[in-house]
């Protein structure tokens, strides 16, 4: 490992003051586009190093920004944000609702919609797009009953954290798998038995709170055929089908659903193709962006000041885990946004793995359980704010009722203590 080199690390400062600044100035944490603040800040990067020629400069940033890792990235983002359009668009959520809201008993609602939250969130990969799909049929069931407004939230905003963290679709898994070298099937059997207590124990804790109150729900008519696309992404992925042709084989489904059922026309259907890849254009510019950034910030000796400075007092592979985890979480309260914060921690996180002997299915899910953790708690996140902007509640109300963020850091925390999992025999 070279000497580390801390004034390397200036683009991340200069990132950092732009965008928490504009959000501190503005009290918007979102008023600063995001890929504009990346954008300046690996000019900066490239500027920097007075000593390699311009040209050299620009060339380590294309090659970190055309990493073979970041473009299966890329293509797996507008591929899942393909799939996720065509779903949603022939109807796959509202019926996905409509038949999870029609077997939960009426004295269980809450619950319900936790989990009714856990599985859009699962099958949709969008913690954002679970809260605007079931917020407000939340605070129509809190208008009927005496549940705080809050409560409801937080148990939709903990469903949809649940997905975030666990989709085969969702960016934030996505980016943890790809960054760390991971197979999406082994990341998510090390994750999902992390986290199942954490859901568990919120459903608990939520059925005690609202004990005693039932509420009436409408009759609701859904469509089983609607919901097939999701059950087979999911379970073909788990399988351990390649995930892209695990998307392909989706989009295809729901698309010819939405055909069968008159949902879409051809030239409609092939437009919310375009228009779901289109959501994803700037994730996937991000993930150029930042990838190239780092490489400079690499080549400049910055990530091995970081990995340094990270394992300076580290004794065993606990003290690793943990600095992962805090690395990640830090980042994440300072960009308000989960997937960004792992495409910022990834290199120095799969560096940090490869010198300690810790498997990519570990750290991968390490990134995404304490960074979806972090995002489900902060009050300027874009999940409490459209959540709250929703119920026309304060965001800051809605973290009393913050169960499974809190409960998921703390299994994250159970995991490391005890060594889950356990090292793979062929492991190298």
């Amino acid at each position: 490992m070279k000497k580390g080199n801390p004034w390397a690390l200036i683009p991340f400062v200069v990132f950092l003051v732009l965008f928490i600044g504009a959000g501190v100035i503005t009290g918007d944490f979102y008023i600063f586009p995001v890929i504009v603040a990346i954008a300046i800040s690996s000019a900066v990067a490239i500027a920097m190093n007075r000593k390699e020629p311009f040209a050299k400069k620009v060339e380590i940033f294309c090659q970190g920004a055309g990493n073979s890792n970041v473009m299966l990235m890329v293509v797996i983002f507008l591929l899942a944000g393909a799939f996720s359009s065509v779903a949603k668009g022939m109807g796959a959520v509202d019926s996905a609702v409509n038949l999870a809201l029609s077997f939960v008993p009426q004295n269980l609602l809450i619950v319900g919609l936790f989990i009714i939250a856990c599985f859009i969130s699962l099958s949709m990969g969008t913690s954002v797009g679970t809260i605007v799909a079931l917020a407000p049929i939340g605070v129509g069931i809190s208008e009927q009953t005496d549940f705080a407004v809050a409560l409801v939230m937080g148990a939709i905003i903990g469903g949809a954290m649940f997905g975030d963290n666990l989709s085969f679709i969702s960016d934030t898994t996505i980016t943890a798998v790809r960054s760390q070298g991971a197979e999406m099937k082994d990341k998510f059997k090390v994750n999902f038995w992390i986290v199942l207590p954490a859901a568990i124990v919120t459903s608990i804790i939520l059925g005690w709170i609202t004990l005693g109150e039932t509420a009436q729900v409408e009759h609701l008519s859904y469509s089983w055929i609607k919901i097939v696309p999701y059950i087979l992404v999911i379970v073909l992925a788990l399988i351990g089908i390649n995930v892209f042709l695990v998307l392909a084989l989706g989009i295809v489904l729901a698309g010819a659903v939405g055909l069968a059922d008159g949902s879409y026309h051809i030239m409609n259907l092939i437009e919310t193709i375009g228009e779901g890849m289109a959501g994803m254009y700037e994730m996937a510019f991000l993930a150029i962006l930042i990838a190239g950034m780092v490489e400079v910030i690499k080549f400049n000796g910055g990530i091995d000041f970081l990995l340094q400075l990270a394992t300076r007092k580290i004794k065993s592979k606990k003290g690793v885990e943990f600095s992962i985890a805090g690395l990640v979480g830090v980042t994440d309260l300072s960009t308000a946004n989960n997937t960004i914060a792992i495409l910022i921690t990834g290199p120095l996180a799969k560096k940090i793995a490869e010198q300690y002997g810790i498997e990519p299915r570990k750290t991968a899910s390490l990134l995404d359980i304490f960074s979806c953790s972090i995002q489900g708690l902060l009050p300027y996140g874009a999940q409490l704010l459209v959540a709250a902007s929703i119920a026309g509640i304060s965001p800051v109300s809605i973290l009393q009722y913050a169960f499974y963020p809190i409960l998921i850091g703390i299994s994250g925390i159970c995991a490391i203590l005890v060594g889950y999992p356990r090292k793979k025999k062929s492991f190298n």
